[in-house]
């Protein structure tokens, strides 16, 4: 036997003895429930056999014969509302195989070659991992809302009966390694992943983590709110319960699941071990560009109430960009000529725009649909619909709480029209807290939370009907139009929030220079444009200015104007001149 092949076989029974561990903690928890029954039992029996008799020991038996019928209902009570909680899944976009057969081909030959079961199905995930997750429950109870044999993990189009037999895990993967990966790099970034159905399939691990999951939703689901007295008090019992079995539980199933990752990571390197090293190069490198194009591209549109739809050829974008400007990643563009794994799929631009609404949804919030405050923009049209429209909406509210602040509007020939000039003469001279810039960035970034409050759909569950990116490549009739946020209930958008809120000061500099480049678009011939890494971009003779935010930080924090005042003239902005607004 090979070291690798040692190396497994410890982590796995390893992992089996912490798996043992956790179901020894349910059984000593089920046996301190029927402790109580088992000494009326016994006591009632010696009664009967004519042994400890006497009114003192018949009220000793009727005593505890009481705390067992209360403490058997209590334990039922614990019981049922562990096995009818929901445990979370996490929120993707289903993968049938008539909608990628070469992706499922790549991944049963690969589970072959691992001489493990194949994962049951295939979904996708806005961001850059991949793992297992265990849907079995969803076998067990359908949706709220959808009819037996509709969710997104019935690929039969039967009834929810028919997945009971369903016990491989359903293999999620990041979509952004499907357009920035290469197939045989995807490929070796599966195998430890896929080589962990293995121990899935071991009853005691798979009893223990449905264990688990079961007191985390239960947890979960006695602090949902919106409970009433009656049915809120008894859950709140069972959270209580299951929290104190939970916690008695952490350190074995952390203890188990590396024990798992370890003995799947050892049975994987048998497979392209040298090109996975590669490999997780290129997973580093599409995390750093999908964090930069979801927080400097995305996240502008999606405040504008656009969402980008193919985010995922986004990611290959700016990571040739950032290619191209950084040293370190020489070379990685010319894996392009090799063939990109989201081939692999059917119709890769239906499940691109799948997963972008969905990660519309995760880190910003919105409706599960289009709508006319919730378009999706194609990249040709993002500077044009998204940058110029951002630039104008926000100096237009610059100037609108301007107007509430009684600032005059002073422009040659007609005092009514916007003017940079009227900006720069309020924020000049003034500085330190309490005065005119302060009181104007607390303004703005109020009106900025109520129009951000009355945007419909946004910040709200945005899935009362069903979810776009759930029918997103499996298409209309599927029977995989479920809305993957159902499961997390009716709680806020968005779950995972990119940034934190703006501060008013920044979004002041925000406006401000959202004014300068409308400023220079109108009167200088400057044009809006698209950073892949940076996003919004002005452009000036078809050359994009990326030294504006200093002049403008001076204005707005120090009340210095010349700065400014010399990159307009470098440019050959006219302050005074009026400016388009939306």
């Amino acid at each position: 036997m090979s070291g690798i092949d040692v190396g497994e076989e410890l982590g796995a029974r390893a992992a089996q003895a912490r798996a043992l561990s956790l179901l020894r903690i349910r059984g000593r928890a089920l046996a301190v429930a029927i402790l109580p029954a088992a000494v009326a039992v016994v006591l009632f029996a010696a009664g009967a056999q004519g042994h400890l008799a006497g009114p003192a020991w018949d009220a000793v038996r009727w005593s505890v014969l009481g705390v067992a019928v209360v403490v058997l209902l209590v334990t039922v009570l614990v019981a049922v509302s562990v096995a009818r909680a929901r445990p979370a899944m996490s929120p993707s976009v289903p993968v049938p195989e008539e909608g990628a057969p070469d992706l499922y081909r790549l991944v049963r030959e690969l589970a072959d070659r691992l001489d493990v079961p194949a994962p049951s199905a295939v979904a996708l995930t806005p961001d850059c991992d991949s793992w297992l997750e265990d849907r079995t429950h969803r076998a067990l109870r359908p949706s709220r809302r959808t009819p037996a044999g509709g969710g997104d993990g019935d690929r039969t189009g039967g009834t929810s009966g028919d997945r009971a037999g369903e016990t491989a895990p359903v293999l999620v993967i990041g979509s952004p390694f499907l357009w920035w990966m290469r197939v045989a790099e995807l490929r070796a970034v599966l195998a430890p992943v896929v080589a962990g159905t293995g121990p899935s399939a071991h009853p005691d691990i798979a009893a223990a983590r449905r264990f688990v999951r079961g007191l985390d939703a239960a947890i979960a689901d006695a602090a949902a709110p919106g409970r009433g007295a009656v049915r809120g008090a008894p859950l709140a019992f069972a959270g209580w319960v299951a929290r104190l079995l939970l916690r008695a539980c952490r350190d074995h199933a952390a203890e188990m699941e590396r024990c798992v990752a370890a003995a799947a990571s050892m049975r994987a390197q048998t497979v392209d071990y040298g090109l996975r090293i590669a490999a997780q190069e290129q997973v580093g490198l599409a995390y750093a560009g999908w964090d930069r194009l979801l927080t400097r591209v995305a996240l502008p549109a999606w405040r504008m109430g656009r969402w980008p739809s193919r985010l995922d050829a986004g990611v290959v974008s700016a990571l040739t960009e950032l290619s191209r400007r950084d040293r370190l990643a020489d070379g990685f563009a010319l894996r392009l000529g090799e063939r990109p794994a989201c081939d692999l799929l059917e119709e890769p631009g239906v499940a691109d725009e799948a997963a972008s609404l969905l990660a519309a949804r995760l880190f910003h919030g919105g409706p599960a649909e289009s709508g006319p405050d919730w378009a999706p923009v194609d990249w040709q049209q993002y500077p044009d619909e998204v940058v110029d429209r951002k630039w104008r909406t926000e100096a237009a509210r610059l100037h609108r709480v301007l107007d509430t602040l009684g600032v005059p509007r002073a422009a040659a020939g007609d005092p009514d029209v916007p003017t940079l000039a009227r900006v720069m003469e309020q924020l000049s001279g003034p500085g330190g807290p309490g005065g005119p810039g302060e009181e104007l960035a607390a303004r703005i970034g109020a009106a900025v939370a109520r129009e951000e409050a009355g945007r419909p759909g946004h910040g709200g569950p945005g899935h009362d009907g069903q979810g776009h990116g759930g029918s997103g490549p499996a298409g209309p009739d599927s029977g995989a139009a479920e809305d993957p946020l159902d499961v997390w209930g009716p709680g806020p958008l968005p779950l995972f929030p990119l940034q934190p809120p703006r501060t008013g000061t920044e979004l002041l500099a925000d406006h401000v220079a959202a004014m300068v480049c409308c400023a220079a678009v109108d009167t200088a011939g400057a044009a809006p444009g698209l950073d892949w890494l940076d996003g919004p971009a002005l452009l000036v003779g078809g050359e994009r200015r990326a030294d504006l935010a200093a002049p403008v930080l001076s204005l707005v924090e120090d009340g210095d104007p010349d700065p400014l005042l010399s990159w307009l003239a470098e440019v050959g902005v006219r302050s005074d001149k009026p400016v388009r607004l939306v």
